[in-house]
């Protein structure tokens, strides 16, 4: 590193200091973070980690921005059709122009994933699940990760709910630690496939009745609001911290900003509510998984 790329970064960082060690800042220096689907999820990671100090990254994802994107995810009215992994290295260099990201828009594929993951520390997972594409494309990246003994930082917007699963394949070796395998995967059953990655527990009300309407409906989109996906930011950012300095990182974090603010009578009729809309809602699911053809 230059000089000059040296006293830039010691500047851009010097905030940091009393919260994060000099060890700890080394390194983020040093790391490779390869995020996984630059979206509203991966996306939201970008700029927490740029700003604290990494400056190596690889960004992969082969969608670009629509207009709908714009009421969560960091891009412009100018960004709207632009690769979002090409506008996600351009903010990490209008932060930090010595940083070095790698680009792929062809995102994460079974020929070029290993390769990218063998490349990194830590994997930011936010591949897209509402299709079944985004989960072949996800559990690629789980496997190569299992394989290589890389730690996987995955997250999910549910309505005002971000939940973050923190998988440590430096200790185990089953993708998904053995919740979700190849073979439901090739099935295609998204539904069942998010229910089987996210536990019923974390998913709020608002979510489900989300769910249900959309199965009524038959539209595949999936609302997410901003100030969710801008959390999965903040908690995966720290969670790559904690990574980097060898400290236990718990396997489920969930962040509920709509139960945070409520007051006490509105949070407890939203937790009364759950169990009779979570049995609608998995009674819908199911019928939607048996096909038309199928269904009583």
């Amino acid at each position: 590193m230059t000089p000059q790329a040296t006293d830039l970064y010691d500047e851009l960082t010097c905030r940091n200091r009393g919260f994060l060690p000099p060890e700890t800042q080394g390194r983020l220096r040093a790391a490779t973070v390869l995020v996984a689907g630059c979206g509203s999820t991966g996306g939201a990671a970008v700029e927490p980690l740029v700003r604290l100090g990494v400056q190596d990254f690889v960004l992969a994802d082969n969608g670009t921005y629509e207009l709908n994107n714009l009421n969560r995810q960091s891009a412009a009215q100018a960004d709207v059709g632009a690769y979002k992994a090409e506008v996600c290295a351009r903010h990490v260099a209008e932060v930090n122009p010595h940083a070095r990201t790698r680009v792929d828009t062809d995102g994460i594929r079974p020929g070029t994933v290993r390769g990218m993951v063998a490349a990194c520390d830590v994997v930011i997972d936010g591949v897209d699940v509402t299709e079944a594409a985004g989960w072949r494309a996800k559990y690629a990246l789980h496997e190569a990760a299992a394989e290589l003994g890389r730690p996987v930082i995955s997250g999910y917007d549910m309505a005002g709910t971000q939940y973050v699963r923190f998988y440590d394949y430096r200790r185990t070796s089953a993708p998904f630690d053995g919740a979700v395998t190849r073979e439901q995967v090739e099935a295609g059953a998204t539904w069942r496939l998010l229910r089987q990655a996210v536990p019923l527990r974390v998913v709020p009300v608002e979510m489900l009745e989300s769910a249900r309407r959309a199965v009524a409906s038959g539209d595949g989109s999936v609302s997410q609001l901003v100030y969710t996906s801008m959390l999965f930011g903040a908690l995966a950012s720290r969670m790559v911290v904690d990574v980097l300095d060898g400290r236990p990182v718990r396997r489920h974090t969930v962040v509920d900003v709509h139960r945070a603010v409520r007051p006490p009578a509105s949070a407890l009729r939203a937790r009364l509510r759950k169990p009779w809309v979570a049995a609608l809602a998995l009674r819908d699911l199911a019928v939607l998984e048996r096909g038309p053809g199928r269904r009583r």
